[in-house]
């Protein structure tokens, strides 16, 4: 039997100035749940993380949370799902990196920001080759993707680094590529085995 793909969801754990943003994150959900893979996300059950884990849930797909015990009064968690308790912000961080197969990126602030330059940090020093889609609901991550190209045009990030970083509008096609790249992925691991 296949091993069950597991997709993190960087996001926020606060709504954001626009409906947009909760669709993205639902439909995100959706998505993940119907390519019948696991979502793991940061564990609490508000804002965007909440409506991305709560709607795979909902679709019953297998939903994944790792949450500092000190953050579970502020944040809360989904009855239902696999909770994982852990001390501290970083001790979550590392286990939802190296829990995922692939990341995909919502809206967020900083908590979210400092999640996505761990993932790629990671990628640039050859720590993991894991796909890594950024969801631009909004264009809200084109200024973020143009400070790549800025730290790329300047030296300082290699081109390679940006040439894995995928930026796309819609939830299903985020998910889809993620997948397809998983899928390539597996197929030259199982022709190196051969």
């Amino acid at each position: 039997m296949a091993k069950l793909r597991s997709i993190g969801v960087f996001c926020g754990s606060r709504m954001g100035e626009r409906e947009t943003y909760a669709n993205a994150a639902e439909a995100v959900g959706r998505a993940i749940a119907r390519a019948d893979c696991r979502l793991v996300y940061g564990g609490g059950d508000v804002g965007l993380m909440g409506i991305a884990a709560s709607t795979a849930a909902a679709e019953g797909g297998s939903v994944y949370g790792i949450i500092p015990g000190f953050l579970i009064a502020r944040e809360g968690h989904l009855d239902g799902v696999d909770i994982k308790i852990v001390e501290t912000m970083s001790e979550r961080k590392s286990q939802l990196i190296a829990e995922s197969d692939a990341y995909i990126i919502l809206p967020g602030g900083t908590g979210t920001l400092e999640e996505v330059f761990d993932v790629i940090s990671r990628q640039q020093l050859g720590l993991h080759d894991k796909p890594i889609v950024f969801l631009n609901t909004e264009g809200f991550w084109s200024p973020f993707i143009e400070l790549i190209a800025h730290t790329v045009r300047e030296g300082f990030t290699p081109q390679s680094l940006a040439d894995h970083v995928d930026l796309i509008d819609d939830a299903k096609v985020a998910i889809a590529r993620i997948i397809a790249q998983l899928d390539a992925k597996d197929a030259t691991t199982a022709g190196k085995a051969d």
